[in-house]
């Protein structure tokens, strides 16, 4: 009986870190800045009468 509690309270930990490392990795996916979305390259379009 030992053993198990041992081996259900290791699982239990080791649920716990996996989920607060998902959480951990979301909320720096989430704290970057989103980039501009400006082109780098910018064409002239000509004027009709050209």
């Amino acid at each position: 009986m030992r053993r198990f509690i041992a081996a259900a309270a290791t699982s239990l930990v080791a649920a716990a870190l996996a989920v607060g490392a998902a959480v951990g990795i979301v909320a720096l996916l989430d704290a970057t800045p989103e980039q501009p979305n400006t082109p780098l390259i910018s064409y002239e379009t000509a004027s009709a009468g050209s």
